[in-house]
Order: C-alpha cells, then sequence, then structure tokens
C-alpha cells in the first residue's frame, strides 16, 4: 500500500530514490480517498442543488438535489451546459463573468436567477459558481450551487412595498413616483420607425384646498381618511382617462399633496381634461366618519415633450404652476406658461441679486422736471431710480421696486436714492446761484416709513449736503399716506414739522378718507396720470367728461385745503392748457421731457423745457 493517496507520505529524503513530486506533495498534502469519499457522498446528499461543472461549462458530476429542482435523473443533466440550465447566458454581464471564472480570472459569481421549480411554482434562486480548489488558470473545474431565495425576496419585496407606498392611502409615494419619472423619461423611445416621433409626458399635481381645517377641527383619523377618499376618486379619474392612452400612476407626494403622472401624453388637451374632471369628481361632497365633507383641489397642469426633460425640471414646473392656481383663487387648474415662468424666473434672480447690487452701487438716478403750468419753467424734479443690471440692462423702478419692498431692501436703496438726489439738488443750486433752486421730489416707500427711522435719516442727508429742507419733497402713494396712524403719522408729522414737503402720489386711484386728507401733514397732491389721459383731444381722441369733472374738483378741493396740484402723465398740449385754465399747478410728462440725466436738467434750469414733442 506504500505510495497509494491512502498510505503515509515520506518526508523528504527519508525513503530512497523520493523524487520531487513526493517532496511537493509531502509538503502540501491533498485529501485522502477516504475523504474524497466523504465530500462526493455529502455532495450527493446535499439539500442544496449543486454540479461539478468543467472549464467548457459542461456539467460533469450533478448531485440528486439538481435533478430533483428541474425534475430530472440527475445522469440525465451530464454533459449539458450549466449555464442553459440556470440561465447564465441571459444577459451579457452574467455571460461574460461567468466564462472570467470559468477560465480562472475571476473569483467568483454570484447573481439572482428566476426559474422554473419542477412542481411548477416560480422560484428566485441565487446561483453561485466558484473555483473548486486553486488550480491553474483554465485547468479547473467550478462548483456551481443554486440556493432558493423566494422567501428572501418576498420579504425584501413586501418591506419594498411598505417603503415605497403610503401607508394611509395605499397609493405610491413620492419615492416611487420619482422612481418611477426618472425611468420614464430616461428609457429611449421604441424605435418603430427610421425617425418615431418624439414621446410626450404630462403632469397633474394638486393639493386639497381646505384639508388642514379637517385636521384642525375633526382630527387627524378624519383628515386621513379624506384622504383615502380622495385618493379614491383620483384613482378612479385616471383610470377613466387611461382606458384611452394606458395607465396612469396616481401618488401621493406627502400630506395634502397628488399627483397624476400621464406617460403617453396625447397633448394639453388630454391633461386639462383630466384636471377638469379632478375638479368634478373632488366637489363632491365626501361622506367620512359621519361627517358631510366638502372640499375642492388646486391643480398645476404641465405637459411637454418628453426629449430634453427631466424629473428635477418637470417637478419644478408643476410645483409653480400649482403655486399659481393658489394664487389665482383656488379650486382650479392652471397650465403651465413659459412666458409667466420666465419672469418668476426673472423676478427670482432679481431678487437674489439686489442687496448685494445695492453694496456694488449697480443704480443710477435720472430725473423728469416739474413744470409751472403758467409759464412752463422747470420748478422741481423728480429722481427715478435705475438699476443698470449686468445681465438685463437697465431696468425701470417697476421692475425692482416691489421686490425690494418685499425683502426690505428698499430701506438700504431708500437711503442711497435719497442721499444721492439731495446731493445732486445742491449741487445744481450751487452751479447755478443766479436761478431759483430746483426742489428735488423723490419716492418713499411705506415700508422705509415704517422699519427705519426716516426722520433721522433726513436730517443727516440734509445737513450732510448742505440742502434746505423746503427743497426737499417726498412722495407717498396714497394708499401708505391714507388712514396713517400711530408711528408712521408721527413720522409724518416731524417731517413736515421739519420743513420738508409731503406729497401723495397716484392721488385718485385709492381710497380716499378726504376728511381724513384734512389733518394730514401734506403739501401737494399728484394727480394718477388715469385722470389727465382723459383729457385728449388730439388725433381724434375723445375726451372724458366725467374725468375732467373730477380733476376739477380735486383741484378746487386742494386749493381749499392749502395743497398744490401736480398733474401726472401730461403727453399733449390740449391736456397742458385744459389743466392750466383747472387752476393745476405744477404738471410733469413727456410734453416737457422723459426722465432724463443729471447734466440736461442742468440746461433746463432757469428756463422753459425744450420744444414739445
Amino acid at each position: 500500500m506504500s505510495g497509494t493517496s491512502e498510505g503515509p507520505v515520506p518526508r523528504a529524503g527519508t525513503a530512497p530514490g523520493a523524487g520531487p513530486s513526493e517532496v511537493t506533495r509531502s509538503d502540501h498534502p491533498g485529501p485522502g480517498l477516504s475523504e474524497l469519499r466523504d465530500y462526493r457522498a455529502a455532495f450527493a446528499a446535499s439539500a442544496l442543488p449543486m454540479a461539478v461543472v468543467d472549464d467548457r461549462g459542461q456539467i460533469v458530476r450533478p448531485n440528486d438535489a439538481l435533478g430533483g429542482l428541474f425534475g430530472a435523473d440527475p445522469a440525465s443533466l451530464t454533459g449539458r451546459p450549466a449555464a442553459d440550465l440556470v440561465g447564465l447566458s441571459s444577459d451579457a454581464p452574467t455571460w461574460r463573468a461567468y466564462n472570467e471564472v470559468l477560465r480562472g480570472t475571476r473569483p467568483r459569481l454570484r447573481c439572482t436567477r428566476r426559474l422554473k421549480h419542477a412542481d411548477g411554482r416560480p422560484l428566485w434562486a441565487e446561483v453561485t459558481v466558484v473555483p473548486m480548489g486553486d488550480p491553474a488558470p483554465g485547468a479547473g473545474r467550478v462548483l456551481l450551487s443554486v440556493a432558493d431565495v423566494s422567501d428572501r425576496r418576498e420579504l425584501r419585496e413586501r418591506l419594498r412595498h411598505l417603503r415605497i407606498h403610503d401607508p394611509v392611502t395605499r397609493l405610491p409615494n413620492r419615492t416611487l413616483f420619482l422612481e418611477r419619472l426618472t425611468g420614464v423619461l430616461e428609457t429611449p423611445p421604441a424605435q418603430d420607425g427610421p425617425s418615431p416621433p418624439p414621446g410626450r409626458i404630462g403632469l397633474c399635481y394638486l393639493d386639497i384646498d381646505g384639508f388642514k381645517a379637517v385636521n384642525d377641527t375633526l382630527g387627524h383619523r378624519t383628515g386621513d381618511r379624506l384622504l383615502a377618499a380622495v385618493a379614491g376618486r383620483l384613482t378612479d379619474c385616471a383610470e377613466a382617462d387611461g382606458h384611452r392612452t394606458g395607465g396612469h400612476l396616481v401618488a401621493r407626494l406627502g400630506g395634502d399633496e397628488f399627483a397624476i403622472l400621464v406617460e403617453d401624453s396625447a397633448g394639453t388637451h388630454q391633461l386639462t381634461e383630466l384636471a377638469r374632471s379632478v375638479l368634478s369628481a373632488l366637489q363632491r361632497p365626501f361622506e367620512v366618519a359621519g361627517h358631510r365633507l366638502s372640499v375642492s383641489a388646486s391643480i398645476g397642469v404641465v405637459e411637454r415633450s418628453s426629449v430634453g426633460t427631466s424629473a428635477t425640471a418637470l417637478m419644478q414646473a408643476a410645483d409653480t404652476t400649482l403655486y399659481w392656481a393658489k394664487a389665482d383663487g383656488r379650486a382650479r387648474w392652471t397650465l403651465f406658461d413659459p412666458e409667466r415662468n420666465a419672469h418668476r424666473m426673472t423676478r427670482q434672480a432679481l431678487s437674489s441679486t439686489l442687496r448685494p447690487a445695492v453694496e456694488r452701487g449697480e443704480f443710477t438716478l435720472e430725473y423728469q422736471p416739474l413744470v409751472g403750468m403758467a409759464d412752463e419753467v422747470v420748478r422741481g424734479v423728480e429722481a427715478l431710480v435705475r438699476w443698470n443690471h449686468p445681465r438685463f440692462g437697465l431696468l425701470g423702478p417697476s421692475r425692482f421696486v416691489p421686490i425690494a419692498e418685499e425683502d426690505g431692501t428698499i430701506v438700504q436703496l431708500g437711503r442711497w436714492v435719497l442721499r444721492t438726489a439731495c446731493r445732486q439738488a445742491r449741487r445744481w443750486q450751487l452751479e447755478h446761484p443766479d436761478d431759483p433752486p430746483l426742489f428735488i421730489s423723490v419716492n418713499v416707500a411705506v415700508r422705509q416709513v415704517r422699519d427705519s427711522d426716516l426722520v433721522t435719516e433726513v436730517a443727516e442727508i440734509l445737513a450732510e449736503t448742505g440742502l434746505a429742507p423746503g427743497l426737499l419733497q417726498l412722495e407717498l402713494t396714497e394708499s401708505a399716506v391714507m388712514g396713517s396712524s400711530g408711528r408712521p403719522l408721527r413720522v409724518l408729522q416731524a417731517l413736515s414739522d421739519m420743513g420738508v414737503r409731503i406729497a401723495i402720489d397716484d392721488f385718485g386711484t385709492g381710497y380716499s378718507n378726504l376728511a381724513y386728507l384734512s389733518r394730514l401733514p401734506v403739501s401737494v397732491l399728484k394727480l394718477d396720470g388715469s385722470f389727465v389721459r382723459g383729457f385728449r383731444y388730439e388725433e381724434g381722441a375723445r375726451p372724458s367728461p366725467a374725468d375732467e369733472t373730477i380733476v376739477e374738483a380735486m383741484v378746487q378741493l386742494a386749493h381749499r385745503l392749502g395743497l398744490t396740484v401736480t398733474a401726472e402723465c401730461v403727453e399733449t398740449s390740449g391736456q397742458a392748457e385744459r389743466l392750466r385754465r383747472i387752476g393745476c399747478d405744477t404738471g410733469q410728462g413727456w410734453l416737457y421731457s422723459r426722465a432724463v440725466a443729471p447734466e440736461r436738467i442742468a440746461e433746463l434750469i432757469g428756463s422753459r423745457p425744450p420744444d414739445h414733442p
């Protein structure tokens, strides 16, 4: 028995004639025959389906469990390609990895395959392929094993279902919705023809108007039941519309927000019809927990080509459009408008750069003359701020002042305008000492009156520039001045006591409490241009007798209260003549001059404006 694999292996140098092979086996002993028999017995009896596969990918030895898995005599599997049996050639990456294991250039392959058991039931199997021992590349065999992981897979799928579905409505949640949306947009269209038309996608994004009141008054349990009922009606609407073009995905994105995704949109008309049906369905009362509840919805509708659209862009557009629907009055749908969105984006861009622009000095002032109606001599000027925006060019105040008022930047910007205008007025006065000085009129926002120490600022600026208080006029809109009480009224009174003139801008367009007007520290009324436009006689325009009567009455009232009157938007000589006859004191408009640079104003001091256009 000496020299067999069952006998003792002599150590190197202990037996005559022991060659290098014996020495090598002595240093790296392998399994004995009894161990090999044990291995083979364990292999054959294992409940885990397994097979030994040669380097050509053919089954050399299957075990009984593998035969039972496929309902075949194990011997009949010998010689068959293992890859065909367990589906390793179904996709290119797996097939490539499998061949690398066979060649010995890859240590292991593990993948999941959907197979069919001999009893007909489907199962998920984890297929593992590993080299046997440590052979030289291309010279060994591999062990293939197949583990039934159906239960594990089912548990994972249940957990995933819970993770991507809303527990209240059982609808897909935001996670699944975004996965589906991203998948749709990233999947290339089917190449049915030489140049298939680009696919389109649509989205109805909605939230429930008044839902918070239900939660607050009836509790969250009733609110959850209402959400479930809403989800049911949305699903019905989506299924009814989807019968024509394919199924739609209805999802609850959170709170009282829902979305309906139309993957193959037939066009804007389909989305708007779907939105109408949703509004109609939700307007019917709900019977929930013994309560009859009525709600409505605001819906943002977006429909566009799938090409060049991302999930993020589509959701941003939908969110913006939903905001429009709510701002427009709720209980309605609103269609995405690129022009409206461009305006919003521009507004957002201006808002984000407004404060730094003030600090960088990107603003400038232009001045429009205020002309005496009787002699057409320039009495003063109104300072009008402009923004030299590096991207959008020269912007008028209507583009950015409302934004500045909202975010509070108007306080900082207004201070700069006031200082710059007073400094310029004083410079004109010093450069033309022999002419009557021009007064400077500066617009003041109500937020400047409320949120800053305007009285102190005005006093400091007048002292710093040397401008007399009587040469400064502050303009506030009628809505800001009328009804002023408390601190705003004290501010206006303090400014008036200082000698600064207070003017009501756009007078006649707001709520004019005339009795209150007599108690305000106001010096000037500026009539809104909408009245003056009714004075036109030129070019076939028909004058408005009502406007003339109103303006005449306001001028007489102002004069009896000791106030002067300025007419805005004077554009024709006919308007100017009529305003002059009814006693208007000063005029402002394109008849005299547009807003111009300070150098042009210097040319008008002590003289009439240029020839009327």
